[in-house]
């Protein structure tokens, strides 16, 4: 199977989606450290009235070969801030996210799950939702990359100041994105 490319920029260039940029493959941000391990739990769905458990094998077996599952499988209640990159809690349950409609019938975990099926060039009716939700996000212009990058400007300080909103940072990763040098600098 052949992947998306990174650019010259560490952005993973989708060419049937030009304004979706993320510099994370999916199996990046599991490596990191995201969801506080939780993110491929065993889940019931009030969208589609099923249990789900193990989706995450559905993809190659090589993405998850160096990671433990205590990265991935956790239940909720055994969120581990230790798991995620910035030592952080972020996100909210799946019942708030299914309250939210931000959960189809097509990815019952989500964004990641939608990203996981996008990245291998599986294509579906939500992705033009999902990369907006990116956009507003992740995205150049988001609210969470102009608020970290307007901190570290305050701060007087580099991109790569880890103590500068780790929670922003964490949010970042989770949705395929590390801030960069670039980004600094294009302000």
């Amino acid at each position: 199977m052949e992947y998306p490319k990174k650019n010259k920029y560490g952005e993973i260039i989708f060419k049937d989606f030009p304004d979706f940029t993320p510099n994370l493959t999916p199996i990046e941000i599991f490596e990191l450290g995201s969801f506080g391990g939780t993110y491929w739990r065993q889940i019931k769905s009030s969208i589609t009235n099923k249990k789900y458990e193990n989706v995450h094998k559905k993809y190659p077996e090589e993405w998850w070969k160096n990671i433990k599952d205590d990265k991935l499988t956790n239940k909720w209640d055994n969120y581990n801030v230790k798991v995620n990159k910035y030592n952080v809690k972020v996100g909210s349950t799946l019942e708030e996210w299914e309250e939210n409609k931000w959960i189809t019938e097509n990815h019952p975990y989500g964004w990641v799950h939608w990203y996981c099926d996008f990245y291998i060039g599986k294509r579906c009716s939500d992705d033009n939702w999902q990369i907006k939700r990116w956009i507003q996000t992740a995205g150049k212009n988001s609210r969470f990359r102009r608020a970290l990058i307007n901190l570290i400007y305050k701060k007087n300080t580099l991109f790569d100041d880890f103590l500068i909103s780790p929670k922003r940072r964490q949010t970042l990763q989770h949705w395929g994105y590390i801030l960069t040098e670039k980004d600094c600098i294009e302000k």
